[in-house]
């Protein structure tokens, strides 16, 4: 679905992004790491359009996107679930999620509503008049994952979905990653914490100063110690 290739981005003066390349198929979760730094962020930023590289393509279904505005790209079937979530707190939950839902795609067998959201979360439905300041942390996650799903999209881009959580709300962030899956969504998730991300993984890539320096499956990282504890840490 989506083909990056050569994506030389900067912030400010920082040279972050330095030549990546990265595939993410349909239906598939392919899954990102890297220590703190490495440049996760600013890919996913930049595959959103909310930066612009210097160099490169982000191509999907053979168009490149680069220089395309975030709405032009989320026309595309891209979602995105930001770090730190960014929900709106003076809106209700419910505000929170229908302010930028979208329609279908022609075929679509089984959209994604209101209601449907409110099945695969159901806090969420009994908290609906609540504003969004007034949900925990994990509601708040919960919120941004059903507020990008309501776009209806082919590829949901999740950063640090697990980021500040307790860890019963993680392992319910990897239940509903799982769900989704399942049924087929494609999933680009950035995450820092490895049991999340390799139990969710199809394929697995490391970014490290700016470039991708591994890529394989969730097993052929499992038995590398020497590039988990190199590029991760762990």
């Amino acid at each position: 679905m989506i083909e990056i290739r050569e994506l030389h981005t900067y912030r400010g003066l920082n040279y972050v992004l330095q030549g990546v390349a990265l595939d993410i198929p349909d239906g598939e979760c392919t899954v990102l790491l890297g220590r703190n730094g490495m440049g996760k962020t600013t890919l996913v930023h930049t595959i959103m359009g909310l930066l612009r590289p210097r160099g490169g393509s982000v191509r999907i279904d053979g168009t490149d996107v680069v220089g395309q505005p975030p709405f032009a790209i989320a026309r595309r079937g891209v979602a995105l679930v930001p770090q730190g979530r960014r929900v709106f707190p003076s809106l209700t939950a419910e505000e929170n999620l229908t302010l930028g839902a979208r329609p279908p795609r022609a075929g679509d067998s089984a959209p994604w509503t209101l209601d449907r959201v409110y099945e695969l979360f159901p806090n969420l439905g009994q908290r609906r008049r609540h504003r969004g300041n007034q949900l925990s942390g994990g509601e708040q996650q919960m919120l941004a994952i059903g507020r990008a799903l309501l776009t209806n999209p082919r590829l949901l881009l999740m950063d640090e979905p697990s980021e500040g959580l307790a860890p019963v709300i993680i392992e319910r962030v990897g239940q509903v990653i799982a769900d989704l899956r399942r049924q087929g969504l494609a999933i680009f998730l950035v995450e820092q914490n490895y049991t999340l991300a390799i139990g969710s993984a199809d394929t697995v890539s490391i970014l490290a100063n700016g470039s991708i320096v591994w890529r394989g499956s969730p097993g052929e990282l499992n038995a590398d110690p020497g590039t988990r504890e190199a590029h991760l840490g762990v």
